[in-house]
This record gives C-alpha cells, structure tokens and sequence, in this order.
C-alpha cells in the first residue's frame, strides 16, 4: 500500500493547476489567442539582461566542474555574503552570510521554516485570503493551520479576529506582502500593531511565536509611496523566506533563501534546524549554477512596469463593468469580489466567455476570484469585452 495521504495530494491537482490544464485543452482546441487564462502567476515579463549576461559569462569563463559542482549544504558561502551584503544595505541590518540557507525556491523555504520549529499538535495562523500550498505545508510538518480572515475592504488584518485565534497551541503566523492572492501590502502600522499583538501572546503563554514572513513578491510594487516593511526590523522572532522566481522572472529556476536574523531568540540553534530540516526534506545545495546568478543580480528585476500597465487597465475596465475591485499595491493579481455568492460557479459561468479565473474557495476566501495579470497586455485588452459580458449576464 502507498500512503493515502500522498496519494491524494498526488492524485488531485490544486484548482489553479486543474484550472491550467483546462487552459491548455481549451487552446488546442479553439487557439490560444481565443483564451484568456488568468489563472497562474507564471512571470511574462523576461528575466533582466543581467541574468542573460551572467549566465553567458559564468559558462564562458567558470571551469565547468566548479560551475555545475556541489556547494556547501547551505548553500555558497560567497553567494551567502552578497544576499546578506544587499539586505543589510537596503534594511539597515547586520547580517552576515551564516543567517542564510539558500534554497530551491520560496516552497523550500517555507517547507524547511515550518519543520524548523514544529512540534506536534501546534497551530500556524494562515491569514485569508493565502496561498493554498500553505495548508499543505503545514499538515506536513505535523501542524495544524488555522485560517484567520484578512479585513474586506482593504485585506488588512482583522485584529480582532486574529487575538481570538491566538493560543497556547500558537507556534507561528504565515505573512505574506506583498500578498498572493489580493496584491495587498501590509502597512507599517499593521506591521506595528502585529509585533505588539505577538510579544504580548509571547509574554502570556512564556513561549516563542515566530512569523514566517513569505516575501517572493518583496520588489513588486508599483509605486514610490508603497513602503514593504521588512519585518525583522518590527518583530524579532521573525524568520524570512524569499524567492527570486517572481523578481528576475525565474519560477522555474528554483532559487531563494530562508534568513534567520541573530534577533531571533537562540537564533543560531533554529539556524541549525534550518540545516537539519533542508538535510531531512533534501533541501541541500540548492542549484549551483543559478546561486552563482544570485551575486551578478540581486536587487535587480525584471521591467514590472508592464504589471502596472496590465493592473490599471483592469481595475479601471473591470469597475467601470460593475465588478468590486480593491487596487492592489503590489504582486500581479487581483482579488475580485464574485458577482454571486458561490464563486466556483461564477468561475464556471465565466468559462462561457474562455475567461478562466480562479475561485477564492482556494485561497480560504470565498465570494471572490483571483485574476493573474501576468499576462500580456494584448491578451487583457483582447479579454475585456469577455469581463464585459459576463457581468451583463447578472444585471
């Protein structure tokens, strides 16, 4: 027998991935210029020149044994060094490279994060609407998620609600800001009220909460006045996992990392669970090739002015049709308030139009969709008298 419990995950894709796969059937059958897939965040934007130069120098002039070699478990001590190099000058920070373990991609990092520091039984707070993977992770590292709805209007978090969720059972919350799937960035006063609202539950049940913040999405915002907290400069128990797939427009390179700040408490002993975690999943060595890209082009990324473009033109198109937009901050995706109750059905009748959306029943927020404007803009331009009809369809 194989375990059921793997075999359900492995038998039953995610709705996005269904959705894709829909996608891909839809434009074999009526072409791909007839369908407006909206439904993963895959970057359409191509990855900067620095990456194309770096890779042609590195296979040029880089003896190929150490190019393509193994690096140290966590990764290159050089490569290390320069994320903490760019970190300490963006955020004011003193890290070196020893709070870094580099890894394949955010997944890694927060698969290895949340077995760093599980223990059974525990809880990890997932605040709605999140990325569905995160449910996943955390039953696999032998923990319980317990979902705490974000506010409506602006996807902020609903302090109220997240006090009463807090408990003895509490070990850590996943943030994730700029967000998949609303595109909203936590303020600095959320970020502030947050930290308190942790330290006063660390104080009261005499134990470590940890927040695991998410941060694939860090450089995508789109504009001056958007400020991204970094959050260990709030909270200090804070643990990072970032990824490079969504600034340099590389998902399917698999490289990011997990930081562990020294304010973390007894931060070099959850550094090693890191290690030990990464060694237990077979997280080590992350690709070697793509670490080496990290050091020529971190802080770069690809030209996200096209997001932009492809936000304003939906949020102005799709409230001018009667739909419920919140202008997102960042990320590339909007989070739409369906125009019936059941969003799956309304994601359904939206296929009539080759419109493929995702329900928000994914991201543990019903009643609305997501829309990845990762796309070109010749395809959102040409979908728009598709949004159009749908929404005279519930007038």
């Amino acid at each position: 027998m194989v375990s059921q419990k793997m075999y359900k995950l492995g038998s039953q894709r995610s709705e996005i991935r269904e959705l894709f796969e829909y996608g891909l059937k839809r434009k074999a059958e009526i072409g791909a210029e007839n369908v407006f897939d909206f439904s993963l965040g895959n970057p359409s934007v191509p990855a900067p020149e620095c990456v194309k130069d770096a890779l042609a120098d590195l296979v040029e002039n880089t003896d190929p044994v150490a190019l393509h070699g193994y690096t140290s478990a966590q990764g290159a001590p050089d490569v290390r060094k320069s994320c903490a190099d760019y970190i300490n000058k963006t955020f004011g920070t003193n890290y070196t490279g020893d709070n870094f373990y580099m890894t394949v991609g955010a997944a890694a990092s927060l698969t290895i994060s949340l077995c760093a520091i599980s223990e059974e039984g525990e809880e990890v707070i997932v605040l709605a609407p999140f990325f569905p993977e995160y449910s996943v992770f955390i039953d696999q590292a032998g923990m319980k998620s317990v979902i705490v709805k974000c506010r409506e209007e602006d996807f902020q978090i609903d302090f109220d609600a997240l006090k009463s969720a807090i408990n003895e059972k509490t070990k850590a919350i996943i943030i994730n800001s700029p967000n998949n799937p609303s595109g909203a960035v936590f303020s600095e006063d959320t970020i502030k009220e947050l930290a308190l609202v942790l330290e006063d539950a660390q104080e009261k049940f005499g134990k470590d909460i940890y927040i695991i913040a998410d941060e694939p999405y860090r450089e995508l915002v789109y504009s001056p006045e958007t400020v991204v907290p970094f959050i260990p400069n709030y909270y200090a128990n804070t643990i990072v996992g970032y990824s490079f797939s969504k600034s340099l427009s590389l998902p399917g390179e698999r490289i990011g990392y997990v930081l562990v700040p020294d304010s973390v408490n007894n931060w070099q002993d959850v550094y090693y669970a890191v290690c030990g975690a990464g060694r237990a999943l077979g997280f080590v060595c992350a690709p070697s090739l793509f670490q080496k890209i990290v050091p020529k082009c971190i802080g770069k990324t690809s030209d996200i002015s096209i997001y932009k473009k492809n936000r304003d033109i939906l949020c102005d198109a799709l409230s001018e049709y009667g739909y419920r937009v919140v202008q997102p901050d960042g990320a590339f995706y909007l989070f739409v308030k369906a125009m019936e109750e059941d969003s799956r059905a309304f994601c359904e009748k939206a296929k009539k139009y080759e419109l493929l959306l995702v329900p928000g029943d994914s991201f543990g927020y019903p009643g609305y969709i997501r829309i990845s404007y990762c796309v070109s803009t010749e395809m959102i331009e040409k979908s728009l008298p598709s949004f159009k009809k749908l929404s005279e369809e519930y007038k």
